[in-house]
């Protein structure tokens, strides 16, 4: 078993100007997670946060008028601070000299919205009788206005209002004439819906004909102005290089944001250099990123801070590799834990193909497993077992469902279900003792002996004497051993007889739970029998076909069936035999994960 292994502790002094650039080459090493044990810098933390306001101001207002930030940047020798701000500067000038035409754009996107609405309105009532230049128009006392509400949305209407309603798209609209006051509180109604209201305009001819040419012309003068406003913004954008201010923000913001707490310095206090510090799995990618930069900086590999609690990384064979995902799953083990991969390299593959044998199947497992291997890598657990499958498949002797093509190494199944059942219960047994021997290593690493050799060994001497007794007497003995010394261990620690009754309760409780525990894994049998009914089942329907080319078919859905539903099945199964019967044994996730800097949003040329 391979333990977790500790991140090292490094510190960096680099020139404060090339903190970008040393950050940026040490993201992109992928090797390092930024932690700060020192004093907070509050001036330097206060700065930001001042800039970063400032960047949402203008960002609330003027977002939609922005083009995309850069996405490709030359490395530069400036510190966060001193890159956002002079990208704050380059913005606030970019507003000063847009703001007019951006104003002049809301006001025509406005108007193209009305026409829009109206248009519409038009198309819908041309077959009416309605005189439109009449309701443009509307006096002594009666206005008419034009309301879209969302589809399925009613509200309620003025009793003094005339309405007609024309279903539009995803839009209901509302043509309303009555007083002002009344089509002043549809409005407030209409805007609670999260509708919109427009004004006719007052150039409307009678005829929804003729209106229509009017609109049509009015549509395409406001998005020549409209097009034209957005060229003028767009060359502001450009002559005051507002892409690269953006990237810069990004840039410097995802510095602020993951690079933690970083020693910036303060140049006006003489403060020229920063610190970066935190933690590392490879001395020599750090060493080597540095280098390779160019930034003016110099590394150490010093003993943690105290009260600094490292990250941990789990070392295992490439083979073993893809089971690390049932560890974190729960979570990482401790420094003194164990990681469990590579055991698991061999049970998860040996439940998985016990429940899915059949030598074609696996194969097709192996396959699927190896071409999604990069699209999705825990599809890579399908490969060890696909190769399971395949080599139960020769042990049941079934390929692709077809029981009579090879002969079974061992039995067939449906003919023998009880040695199928008792198996995996047998093998369950010596997994769930293997994971009390774990605990027994942990145990001595954290300086736990004492307590395992009270509470776990009398739980493992009665759970194997049990078993045992079932095939020899002497089992028995080795259960009674461990209950009397559950007992005399309990009363010695608690110094009570009372202390003694309490330990054999816990000792029965524990011992019940992992014989249940035990027979949870005859589902592994189970699942077994059913894959083979499964099988049975579709040979059965394709034998009942006269045609061969039906019978083919039958057999090739029906596979198809089966490897969709029992691959689900199987690997939730065993998914949970492993977390839940397996894992409780030994397993604590009281370690921390090394997550290594995320790389920022924007890709740092080198040339």
């Amino acid at each position: 078993m391979i333990r977790p292994e500790p991140a090292r502790w490094f510190e960096i002094i680099v020139a404060r100007d090339d903190a970008f650039i040393a950050l940026e080459a040490l993201a992109a090493a992928g090797c390092v997670e930024i932690e700060w044990h020192g004093a907070p810098e509050a001036r330097a933390a206060a700065a930001m946060g001042e800039l970063l306001k400032d960047y949402n101001a203008l960002a609330q207002r003027y977002r939609p008028y922005w083009p995309p930030a850069a996405t490709q940047l030359a490395a530069e020798r400036r510190a966060p601070t001193d890159a956002i701000a002079a990208a704050l500067a380059a913005l606030r000038a970019w507003a000063a000299a847009a703001e007019d035409s951006i104003g002049a754009l809301q006001r025509c996107e406005a108007r193209l919205a009305e026409l829009a609405l109206a248009e519409a309105a038009l198309r819908e009532l041309a077959d009416s009788r309605i005189d439109f230049a009449a309701l443009a128009q509307a006096k002594n006392g009666v206005i008419a206005s034009l309301f879209a509400l969302p589809a399925g949305v009613d509200i309620e209407v003025p009793d003094d209002v005339l309405m007609r309603a024309a279903d539009v798209q995803a839009e209901r609209l509302l043509l309303a004439v009555g007083p002002p006051e009344s089509i002043e509180a549809m409005a407030r109604a209409v805007a609670e819906a999260n509708g919109r209201r427009a004004r006719f305009p007052d150039w409307l001819q009678p005829t929804a004909e003729a209106n229509l040419a009017r609109v049509a012309e009015r549509r395409a003068q406001e998005a020549a102005t409209a097009a034209a406003l957005r060229a003028r913004i767009d060359a502001l954008s450009a002559q005051h290089e507002v892409p690269r201010a953006l990237g810069d923000i990004a840039r410097a913001t995802w510095c602020f944001e993951h690079g933690g707490a970083i020693a910036l310095g303060d140049p006006a206090r003489g403060q020229i250099f920063a610190r970066i510090t935190g933690w590392t799995v490879d001395r020599a990618r750090v060493v080597a990123a540095l280098e390779g930069c160019g930034a003016r900086a110099l590394a150490s590999f010093p003993r943690p801070p105290r009260g600094a609690r490292p990250p941990l990384v789990l070392r295992n064979p490439w083979w073993a590799r893809p089971f690390e995902v049932f560890t974190k799953l729960v979570g990482m083990p401790a420094a003194t834990g164990t990681d469990p991969s590579v055991l698991l390299a061999f049970v998860v593959p040996l439940m998985f193909g016990y429940m899915f044998g059949d030598v074609g199947q696996g194969l097709v497992l192996i396959a699927v497993g190896y071409a999604l291997r990069n699209r999705l890598p825990v599809l890579r657990l399908l490969i060890p077992g696909g190769i399971a499958a395949t080599a139960f498949g020769f042990v049941f002797g079934s390929v692709f469902s077809l029981e009579h093509v090879i002969e079974p190494l061992w039995l067939v199944p449906l003919e023998e279900p009880l040695p199928v059942l008792l198996v995996p219960i047998a093998g369950g047994a010596v997994l769930l003792a293997l994971g009390l021997l774990l605990g027994l290593f942990e145990a001595v690493r954290q300086d736990q002996l004492a307590h395992w050799l009270r509470a776990d060994l009398p739980v493992l001497a009665v759970y194997v004497g049990v078993l045992a007794g079932v095939a020899h007497p002497a089992g028995w003995a080795l259960a009674a051993a461990g209950a009397v010394w559950s007992i005399a261990a309990a009363a010695v620690h608690g110094r009570r007889i009372k202390s003694a009754f309490a330990g054999l309760g816990e000792l029965v409780e524990r011992t019940l739970q992992i014989l249940i525990n035990t027979l949870s894994f005859a589902r592994v049998g189970a699942f077994a029998l059913a894959h083979a009914g499964l099988a049975s089942a579709v040979v059965a329907l394709a034998a009942a076909a006269d045609n061969v080319v039906v019978q083919a078919i039958v057999l090739v859905l029906g596979n198809a069936l089966i490897l969709a539903i029992e691959g689900l099945v199987v690997s939730i199964q065993t998914t949970r035999l492993v977390l839940f019967e397996f894992f409780t044994r030994f397993f604590r996730a009281e370690g921390r994960e090394f997550r290594p800097l995320a790389p920022p949003p924007v890709t740092i040329a080198t040339h």
